[in-house]
């Protein structure tokens, strides 16, 4: 086989899979192909599959705020699985999401002076989408302008456009 034909090859099986994660529901099977795309170095179904992961593991309705908050949680969760070897749980704020609600937790952790250890984590690796701030300025009507505000600095000072983050808004 020739260089092309294998690349071409290596193309339409990336394709298959990523097509295949559209009705994939259980998540032990998304997160086999994902390991399985890591170890084959697919980095595109790698990061195709770490998505729908994340989409599916919340018990929550996609689109509203408790569902992105989760989708971050989880994401952040999956993240520090993969580093560690072993699955690893954001116990404080798992603990004050039951506590105090989903909204109420990314507005009290997006109003801290200093930015979250899951902030920095999700941005140092290129996802800032899921950052509780990115949460915040997509479902900006949940929030009070001083949240906002917050927010927007936040991610301001990281480099990114916060106005990037409200194009992202779900239909509410």
């Amino acid at each position: 086989m020739t260089v092309a034909a294998g690349s071409e090859a290596r193309a339409k099986a990336e394709q298959r899979a990523i097509a295949s994660l559209t009705t994939m529901t259980d998540p032990a099977r998304v997160r086999a192909l994902l390991d399985n795309a890591r170890r084959a170095g697919s980095a595109t179904v790698e990061r195709a599959a770490f998505d729908r992961l994340c989409a599916l593991l919340p018990a929550t309705a996609p689109g509203s705020v408790a569902h992105d908050v989760w989708k971050s949680v989880h994401a952040l969760e999956e993240l520090l699985r993969q580093e560690r070897g072993k699955t690893t749980r954001l116990s404080r704020t798992r603990q004050k999401i039951e506590r105090d609600g989903e909204a109420q937790t990314a507005a009290d952790l997006t109003m801290k002076r200093e930015a979250s250890s899951g902030f920095r984590d999700l941005i140092a690796r290129g996802l800032p989408h899921l950052t509780f701030e990115a949460v915040v300025l997509r479902h900006h009507r949940h929030f009070e302008p001083a949240v906002q505000d917050a927010a927007a600095a936040r991610l301001t000072e990281a480099g990114l456009d916060p106005q990037h983050f409200l194009h992202l808004s779900p239909k509410e």
